[in-house]
């Protein structure tokens, strides 16, 4: 990976970036997901990157609901691989779910490139692709029997809209990590968290080691009071406030 300097006004993206590309030369990560990252980028910069009293909100209520859950699923692509390998296996462990490998551009060759990639930080991996999800007609219905199948909450980082619809009919709760506050998988989620996911995981990590002992009516307490509608209306509120005050620094430099 490229090496960038610390004090680089722009560090922590341009790492991002490398991450990325170099996902893309070991076959983890796929070209379109260059694509997918550049249009969370944009988000996250008119969201002043950095992580908002909003996503806290989202983030502590999701990891309140996976604590609550029965079979919680982190589904990881390719994305989420390169980008969260060690928080991955650090919130799989707390909140005690299953980390699975579903992904759109999907090839038997890709994921187990991303299985091997994982399995290097640790983390057990479901991938059989023994299953599929009723409804869906892209690859991502290809789920694992032991995994996503049987899940009650499953967290989908970097999601596209169409697996969540029908995740949801399928009765389960979805937890999405989506820096666009306007998208279909953020509007349709039951909890969404309008956070880069590199500052994202690290928070919920943090907040599940304090939160793991917590009792049940606490947790519950957490996730009833939460409205998803109210926090995507404060994440469009947020960037509105700052663009307005980028607006005013143009103005009166």
């Amino acid at each position: 990976m490229k090496k960038i300097p610390k004090s680089h006004p722009r560090y922590a993206s341009l790492v991002t970036r490398e991450k990325l590309v170099e996902g893309v030369k070991l076959g983890v990560t796929a070209m379109q997901g260059l694509i997918a990252h550049g249009r969370g980028e944009t988000f996250d910069y008119i969201l002043g990157e950095k992580t908002r009293d909003f996503a806290l909100k989202a983030e502590r209520a999701a990891v309140a609901l996976m604590l609550l859950a029965k079979h919680p699923v982190i589904s990881v692509n390719g994305n989420t691989a390169v980008l969260v390998p060690e928080e991955t296996k650090k919130l799989a462990e707390l909140v005690n779910a299953k980390v699975e490998i579903n992904v759109f551009h999907h090839t038997p060759e890709r994921v187990e490139k991303i299985k091997n990639y994982l399995e290097r930080y640790g983390i057990e991996v479901l991938a059989a692709g023994d299953a599929e999800l009723e409804g869906l007609e892209s690859a991502r219905r290809i789920v694992d029997s032991r995994g996503i199948l049987i899940a009650d909450v499953v967290l989908v980082p970097l999601e596209d809209g169409d697996r969540c619809e029908i995740l949801k009919r399928h009765g389960k709760k979805v937890i999405a990590v989506d820096l666009n506050p306007l998208s279909r998988t953020a509007r349709m989620a039951d909890i969404t968290i309008v956070d880069n996911i590199i500052r994202a995981f690290p928070k919920m990590v943090e907040m599940a080691e304090e939160m793991r002992d917590w009792e049940k009516g606490r947790l519950r307490e957490i996730v009833e009071k939460y409205d998803n509608s109210k926090v995507l209306a404060e994440a469009v509120d947020g960037i509105v406030e700052y663009l307005k005050k980028v607006k005013g620094e143009l103005l009166n430099p």
